[in-house]
């Protein structure tokens, strides 16, 4: 798990999924991470405490819950479940 120090990202495949894995404050979140607004790469973005800046047109998602923050977008992002195991950090689609 400490692959991915406090403040930062990064992205990861589950399944044919591009998944962007968070860690705000020791804890770890998982998104989608193409935008939903035209396909950005989120991982390249700005991560800001809980809030994910996609880096073509600055939508801001919140990485806790998918949830969009300001536009242009208007769709949220998939919500993943994360879980460390053996130091190992799991994602795996939210069921």
């Amino acid at each position: 798990a400490s692959e991915i120090p406090e403040g930062k990202m990064r992205k990861v495949i589950v399944g044919s999924q591009q998944v962007l894995v968070a860690n705000v404050k020791g804890k770890y979140y998982a998104i989608g991470n193409v935008c939903t607004h035209l396909g950005g790469p989120l991982d390249k973005g700005i991560l800001e405490s809980h809030e994910v800046e996609c880096p073509l047109h600055r939508s801001h998602f919140d990485v806790t819950n998918g949830a969009v923050k300001s536009g242009p977008t208007t769709r949220p992002e998939p919500v993943y479940d994360v879980r460390v195991e053996s130091g190992s950090i799991l994602v795996r689609p939210k069921q």
